[in-house]
């Protein structure tokens, strides 16, 4: 996949990549809002790209796409994950240092049309919890709507949720 913005580039892994990853996913935010996406260590970071990266080819996963500057820095990324019931749920990630800019609304608006086509699917779910300001923000500038607000699961634990949805016509 290679989707390009004015601002952004979206791509497949590389092992190149590894250190980036690592280090973006340290930041506060990450460890306060998706704590299973933190990388400790550098071989942490290369199994799970290595394992991400198998999945475009057995399509038995999350299909994550790092996100990258035009100038080739990695900032975050955009996933498509599999869900109970053949749903799909939306997922992304900025670095800290480079939040603030647009660039998670801008990466899930190019990236919805692409993997929606790819998937063969009519919706998508976003889902974040309550305290989230920012990725409800991204869900809410990217034309989803809020379907439920109140306790659920999110990443295995019991939290106040925000779920939206997404249609493609």
């Amino acid at each position: 996949m290679m989707v390009r913005t004015e601002r952004l580039h979206i791509t497949e892994f590389t092992l190149d990549m590894v250190e980036a990853i690592h280090r973006n996913s340290l930041d506060e935010d990450n460890r306060k809002f998706n704590p299973n996406e933190v990388f400790e260590t550098i071989e942490d970071a290369q199994d799970t790209v290595e394992l991400l990266m198998s999945v475009y080819e057995n399509g038995e996963g999350p299909l994550v796409y790092p996100v990258l500057l035009t100038d080739g820095a990695n900032i975050g990324y955009v996933q498509a994950v599999p869900m109970d019931e053949g749903k799909w749920e939306v997922g992304y990630h900025i670095a800290k240092s480079y939040t603030g800019n647009g660039y998670a609304t801008e990466a899930v608006k190019a990236f919805l049309p692409i993997i929606m086509k790819k998937l063969n699917i009519k919706e998508i779910l976003g889902i974040c919890v309550f305290e989230n300001i920012a990725s409800i923000k991204v869900l809410e500038k990217t034309g989803f709507t809020k379907e439920f607000e109140g306790i659920g699961l999110y990443q295995d634990e019991e939290r106040k949720i925000c779920k939206y949805i997404y249609k493609f016509d």
